[in-house]
């Protein structure tokens, strides 16, 4: 694996972890109302789930998830029962409270999701995604070689990582500063309803999806 392959594979990665999509929304959604330690402790459950896929690809594992009719879509259907259930928990987040509206700059005071409960919520959405294995069948191929050693596979692995630290992290606090300019209660009603209606998007999505 040469310098050439490793920024293309840097480049594919980056466009990978920017393009909109569950990460993004459940950080839109947790921040604002938990603050953004429990922003920060969403971005550590997806680097830990990345981490897991990558190695899972490296030993091959996916590959065997993917060729496993059955394996694939008990995980999909795990996949999308819960982004599903975080459409609508979140739904039920605002709607369900009848008259009490609350505003996104108010929320903190409050927490509503725990350090660990963010951690699950990022590690669960980022490994319940089967299209996460796909990347690496599909990236690892083309920049690694059969000569290439397993620690250079980890170094894609970690390029991986370090790209989407700093962008989920840049992310948490854009959230965090622009949840002050929400200040009307139907607005944040508005935000946390799309919020949710997506997530539950995605799930349906999912369940469509095939390799």
């Amino acid at each position: 694996m040469d310098l050439t392959s490793l920024l293309t594979f840097v480049l594919v990665a980056l466009l990978l972890v920017i393009s909109p999509g569950p990460s993004s929304l459940l950080i839109a959604k947790t921040v604002p109302k938990s603050g953004v330690s429990a922003g920060f402790a969403i971005v550590v459950g997806f680097l830990v789930a990345l981490i897991i896929h990558g190695s899972l690809s490296i030993f091959g594992l996916s590959l065997i998830l993917l060729q496993s009719p059955n394996a694939f879509l008990l995980m999909k259907v795990l996949g999308a029962m819960y982004l599903c259930w975080v459409g609508v928990k979140s739904l039920l987040s605002v709607w369900w409270s009848g008259s009490r509206v609350s505003s996104l700059a108010a929320a903190p005071q409050k927490a509503s999701v725990t350090l660990r409960g963010a951690f699950i919520e990022g590690f669960l959405t980022n490994m319940l995604n089967p299209k996460v294995s796909m990347f690496y069948l599909a990236a690892f191929p083309q920049f690694l070689s059969i000569n290439d050693s397993v620690y250079r596979a980890y170094l894609l692995v970690l390029s991986h990582a370090i790209i989407s630290v700093f962008w989920f992290t840049a992310l948490v606090i854009v959230v965090h500063k622009l949840k002050e300019l929400a200040v009307d209660g139907w607005f944040s009603r508005g935000i946390q309803s799309a919020i949710g209606i997506t997530f539950i998007g995605f799930a349906v999505k999912l369940v469509l999806f095939s390799p």
